[in-house]
């Protein structure tokens, strides 16, 4: 299972989908990560990315990339879990 450096410690990838976007000539994704501490604690991660490689920083998605992402939460359900829906 892939590890992720958070604030409270390191934590497992349990889950993730991405949203592939593009805005002019720029390809990069948003991505929304479910990830578990060892106390089992489950976070929710939005990032964004370019090359594969996640980025720090806000991540902005419109309108149809939420619905993009709604739409991907069906075949994630413990994310949409953890996001209430």
């Amino acid at each position: 299972m892939a590890k992720a450096a958070t604030p409270w410690g390191p934590a497992d990838l349990v889950e993730e989908l991405t949203v592939p976007q593009q805005a002019g000539g720029k390809r990069f994704a948003s991505r929304v990560e479910l990830l578990e501490t060892a106390k089992g604690e489950r976070l929710v991660r939005f990032a964004y990315s370019t090359g594969g490689s996640n980025r720090r920083g806000p991540v902005t998605l419109r309108t149809k990339d939420i619905a993009r992402l709604r739409s991907e939460l069906a075949r994630h359900p413990a994310l949409a879990e953890a996001l209430g829906l």
